[in-house]
C-alpha cells in the first residue's frame, strides 16, 4: 500500500459496527462454505513463505523493477497456470527509484554538526560540499498549511550563487517544482524542510514525482530554522550526499482469467504483488496477493462454475503510485471497460494489530466521505453481512485513493474490499472491539525491512481471507448481480415461461 499520510486518519479511526443482513440488498445469498473450508490460513502462509524466500535470495526486497519482483511474478504465474487459468503478463515501463546508501546532511563550517535527514524519492546522486543559501524563507510561517511560496517561482532564485546548496521551505507548490527550479538556477543540491505550522514540523521527505538531477534531502523545521539563522549570521558550509538509482525499468501485471463465466461481466479480483524497496513486503502486500492466489487455486480444485468471469490481477508498481492498476485501466478501450463489472481489492490482510476494515461503498463512514460508483454499496454489504453473521465486527474505511481500487472507481466501476490497517494508530475504542493494543500502529513494520514472515497476525489473516473468499465466490456466482437489472431479470423470466409453455405443449 502506498503511503499518503494526509489522507488516512479519518478512515483509520472509524467506528466499529456489526451490520445485520439487509433484505434491500440486490446481491443474492451464495453458499460459500465449501470454498471457505478449502481456503486455509496454512495455504496462504505457504505462499507467504515463498515470497519471503524470494526476498531473502534477492537483497531483501520484492519491489517492482528488481529481481525479487520478477521472481514473485514467476511464482504466481507458475501456480496459476498449473491450476488451469489463462495467464498473461502485461508489461509496462515506470520510473524506478532506489536508495543504495544512507543520505548525509552535515554542517561543515563554521562548526561541524550532523543533521538528521532523509532522501526524497527521485533524488539524484551526488556528494556536494558548498555554502547553504536560503530561498525566500518565512520564519515563522503564516496560516495553517501551504502558505509559503519558497522555491515555487524561478524568480525566487534571482542572484542565487551557482554551485551552492539551496535551503527551501515546504508549501504551496510541489516538492518536484521546488527542486527543479533549484537545479535550473544552478544549485548543486537542495535541502527541503517542513513548513513549520503545527503538524508540519518533523522531518518528512516525500516524492519529487519525477527524477531530478541533483541530490535532494529533507530537514525538520527546527533544524532548518537554526541552520538558516547560522547562514544569515555568516558563511555556512554544508555537505549533502546521496546515492540513488534513478532510471526507467520494465515491470509487469499478472492477469489470470477463469475458464468459466460471462466475458461481458468480468470481476477483477486484485492485490498488488510488489513490496517497497526497503523490505520483503510480507504483510504489504504479500498477504493480499497470497490470499487471492490461494482462493484462485482452491476454486479451480473445486471445479466451481462461475456465472461472471473472474480475472485475478496481481498489480506491479503499486508502491510507486498505483502504476500497474492505472496502466491496466488506461489500456482498456470503451468496450473492454464496459465489460468490467466490479473490482475487489485486497491490500494488507494480516496486520499484527489488525482491524477488520471494509471499504466504505456507500459513503456513510464520515461526513463528506465519498461514495463509490453504483454497486459499491452492495459490495460493502456483502462483506459486512458476512462478518456480522459470524459475530465479527467491522469498521468502514473510506475510498481515500491509497490502493488499486482507485483507477477503477475513477472509471465508474464499482469496487470494494478489505484492509487490516497500515501505519495508523489503533484507538481505545477499536482495541475494545477488535483486541490488540491501543496507541500502537496497526502495522508497526509498515514499509520497513521488518515487514517479514514474522509480521503477520494469523488470526486476522484467516478471518479476512475467509471474508475475501466469500465475496469472490458471491461475485462470481450471483444471479441478481450488484444492483437491479430489470432487462436481465425479464429475460430470465421470459426464458422460464417459454420452457413451461414448451413443456405443456409437449
Amino acid at each position: 500500500m502506498r503511503k499518503t499520510p494526509t489522507l488516512a486518519v479519518a478512515a483509520l479511526t472509524a467506528t466499529a459496527v456489526l451490520v445485520p443482513a439487509s433484505s434491500a440488498s440486490a446481491v443474492d445469498e451464495v453458499d460459500t462454505s465449501r470454498l471457505r473450508e478449502a481456503v486455509t490460513t496454512s495455504g496462504v502462509l505457504a505462499h507467504l513463505r515463498a515470497f519471503q524466500r524470494i526476498a531473502n535470495q534477492n537483497e531483501g526486497t520484492r519491489a517492482s523493477g528488481t529481481a525479487g519482483y520478477d521472481r514473485s511474478v514467476d511464482y504466481v504465474q507458475r501456480r496459476l497456470e498449473a491450476a488451469g487459468y489463462s495467464v498473461r503478463l502485461q508489461p509496462f515501463e515506470f520510473p524506478f527509484f532506489q536508495e543504495t546508501a544512507e543520505p548525509v546532511l552535515s554542517q561543515v563550517a563554521p562548526a561541524p554538526l550532523d543533521l538528521e535527514t532523509g532522501t526524497f524519492t527521485f533524488s539524484g546522486s551526488g556528494d556536494v560540499t558548498a555554502p547553504v543559501v536560503g530561498v525566500d524563507l518565512t520564519f515563522p510561517p503564516t496560516g495553517t498549511a501551504n502558505t509559503t511560496t519558497s522555491g515555487c517561482e524561478p524568480e525566487d532564485f534571482d542572484g542565487f550563487p551557482s554551485g551552492a546548496v539551496a535551503l527551501i521551505q515546504r508549501g504551496t507548490c510541489t516538492y518536484g517544482q521546488k527542486a527543479t527550479n533549484a537545479a535550473a538556477a544552478g544549485a548543486a543540491a537542495a535541502v527541503i524542510f517542513n513548513e513549520g505550522q503545527p503538524g508540519r514540523q518533523e522531518l518528512s521527505p516525500g516524492t519529487l514525482g519525477n527524477p531530478v538531477a541533483i541530490p535532494v534531502v529533507g530537514l525538520s523545521y527546527a533544524d532548518a530554522e537554526a541552520l538558516a539563522a547560522r547562514a544569515e549570521a555568516g558563511p555556512t558550509t554544508v555537505r549533502v550526499s546521496t546515492q540513488t538509482v534513478n532510471e526507467v525499468r520494465e515491470t509487469y501485471n499478472v492477469l489470470a482469467d477463469s475458464a468459466t463465466g460471462d466475458t461481458d461481466r468480468i470481476i477483477v479480483v486484485g492485490a498488488h504483488l510488489d513490496s517497497v524497496p526497503e523490505g520483503p513486503g510480507i504483510n504489504d502486500n504479500g498477504s493480499g496477493a497470497a490470499a487471492i492466489l490461494e482462493i484462485a487455486e482452491e476454486m479451480a480444485k473445486l471445479g466451481i462454475t462461475n456465472r461472471q468471469r473472474l480475472r485475478f490481477a496481481f498489480w506491479g508498481a503499486e508502491e510507486e503510485g498505483l502504476l500497474g492498476s492505472e496502466h491496466y485501466v488506461a489500456t482498456l478501450d470503451d468496450d473492454a471497460l464496459g465489460r468490467i463489472y466490479a473490482n475487489l481489492n485486497f491490500d494488507m490482510l494480516g496486520s499484527p494489530n489488525y482491524v477488520r476494515f471494509v471499504y466504505d461503498g456507500n459513503g456513510d463512514s464520515a461526513e463528506g466521505a465519498p461514495a463509490g460508483p453504483p454497486g459499491s454499496a452492495q459490495i460493502e454489504e456483502v462483506f459486512t453481512s458476512y462478518f456480522a453473521g459470524r459475530g465479527l465486527a467491522t469498521a468502514p474505511t473510506t475510498f481515500d485513493g491509497r490502493s488499486d481500487y482507485g483507477p477503477f472507481i475513477a472509471a465508474g466501476i464499482p469496487a470494494g474490499g478489505l484492509f487490516s490497517g497500515a501505519e495508523g494508530i489503533k484507538t481505545e475504542e477499536q482495541a475494545a472491539v477488535f483486541g490488540g493494543t491501543a496507541g500502537e500502529a496497526y502495522d508497526s513494520c509498515y514499509h520497513q525491512a521488518c515487514d517479514d514472515i514474522t509480521n503477520i497476525s494469523t488470526k486476522g489473516l484467516g478471518e479476512l481471507t475467509d471474508g475475501a473468499a466469500h465475496a469472490v465466490l458471491t461475485a462470481a456466482r450471483t444471479r441478481t448481480g450488484l444492483y437491479e437489472d430489470l432487462s436481465r431479470r425479464k429475460a430470465e423470466r421470459v426464458a422460464v415461461e417459454r420452457t413451461a409453455l414448451d413443456t405443456a405443449a409437449a
